[in-house]
């Protein structure tokens, strides 16, 4: 299948989130769905896609890579309404809650995006790196929000630690 959108999409993500005022926030991608997650004013918000719903709604979409590219497209949009006082992001969005209330979590493991403790400290780790690709001040993050991301890493990583050798 022909790739429809160009790369860069990632990072397209990241100068969007920042022109929405979001600073937390998490994707990913499977070979046949991808999501965009983030926190706005304390709600979390879910953005899905799939081959599946891009099919049914008539799109020859044939990779998710492009799935995600719409994803970023749409929030790109949002963005500019937002910046053209057409509408206030949170009318956007609220009707697209996707997530219960948070569960009760370490603010480190927040921090880093998980809405549950994860299991193992590669978890942690694999969630810190794709993290610091887009906060690390030479991929357009700032020292501050770099610092705060590998603190919580750093945190996390020793809660794991301190748990593997709590007693039974």
């Amino acid at each position: 299948m022909k790739k429809l959108y160009g790369a860069g999409y990632e990072e397209k993500l990241s100068r969007v989130m920042k022109r929405l005022g979001v600073t937390q926030y998490n994707y990913d991608w499977t070979r046949q769905s991808c999501f965009i997650e983030f926190t706005y004013r304390g709600q979390t918000y879910r953005f899905e896609h799939s081959l599946e719903k891009a099919k049914a709604a008539g799109q020859p979409i044939g990779l998710v890579s492009d799935c995600f590219a719409q994803l970023v497209m749409s929030l790109e949009d949002i963005a500019r309404m937002t910046e053209r006082g057409i509408y206030e992001l949170s009318s956007w969005i609220e009707g697209m809650r996707a997530l219960p209330a948070p569960k009760e979590i370490e603010p480190c493991f927040a921090a880093l995006g998980f809405d549950e403790t994860p299991q193992s400290a590669e978890e942690i780790k694999k969630r810190f790196q794709r993290l610091a690709k887009v906060m690390h001040p030479d991929a357009g993050g700032t020292e501050a929000e770099f610092c705060a991301l590998r603190s919580n890493y750093e945190r996390a990583v020793q809660l794991i630690g301190d748990r593997a050798h709590e007693p039974n």
